[in-house]
């Protein structure tokens, strides 16, 4: 199993899918396309494709000109039934490279989130593994519409859009499943003045709200990973 992985941004790394990609075994490709790294032209050398998230917006074409190229890639993986993982950044690629409208700065959130997932979720591969309503992290400020006939998985009430699915194993996710409690502590340390900006409060309440949440979202995170390296 070989695995393409694509890096937008420093420190935006796998988290807990590169942990559930190791226990399946995988061989991982990580192209850091925000530092020139090339991309391949197409999905034959590689049987999934995660595309990680970033701090730049998914219409930010003419400051980082191989977005067109992920969207090309998205495309031609799911046409080849190979699984697609987007994260944040990666979601919001995926969403435009079938149809879906990018809405830049229209939906901030942060911190850990409750998420619920709607009924088509209940019988999904991926989705179905957890239960109704579960924790993960957020660190967002765009959100996007649904592409044409993607099936609508998870929703919060400040984001309606959270997590889709086009095809058969292409999945797009608004919220950071990946991020568990040591890669978030990585965040707060790479990215202080981002984290403030969104909580004034946050390094304050930090330990407490990690107290509180990470365990629980660390282990649906995890869950959701394998269940997505599962379609592999």
């Amino acid at each position: 199993m070989r695995v393409l992985v694509v890096q937008n941004f420093d420190k935006a790394e796998l988290g807990q899918v590169g942990d559930a990609l190791a226990e399946a075994g995988a061989e991982i490709d990580i192209r850091k396309a925000h530092l020139g790294d090339p991309l391949p032209a197409d999905a034959s050398e590689h049987d999934a494709l995660v595309v990680l998230g970033g701090g730049q917006n998914a219409l930010a074409d003419e400051e980082f000109p191989y977005i067109p190229s992920i969207l090309s890639l998205m495309r031609d993986f799911e046409a080849k039934d190979r699984a697609v993982l987007g994260i944040c950044l990666g979601g919001q690629l995926l969403a435009r490279a079938f149809g879906g409208e990018n809405l830049i700065g229209t939906s901030p959130e942060f911190g850990w989130r409750q998420i619920s997932r709607t009924d088509a979720a209940a019988d999904d591969a991926v989705l179905g593994v957890l239960p109704e309503t579960f924790l993960a992290f957020q660190v967002h400020d765009d959100t996007f519409t649904l592409p044409k006939g993607a099936v609508h998985l998870c929703t919060t009430p400040a984001t309606r859009n959270q997590a889709f699915r086009v095809g058969r194993a292409a999945y797009g996710f608004q919220f950071h499943f990946e991020a568990d409690l040591p890669l978030v502590r990585q965040w707060n340390a790479a990215f202080p003045e981002l984290m403030l900006k969104h909580r004034p409060d946050w390094f304050d309440s930090f330990d407490d709200e990690a107290a509180a949440h990470s365990r629980q979202a660390d282990e649906a995170g995890l869950a959701l990973a394998r269940a997505w390296v599962a379609t592999i």
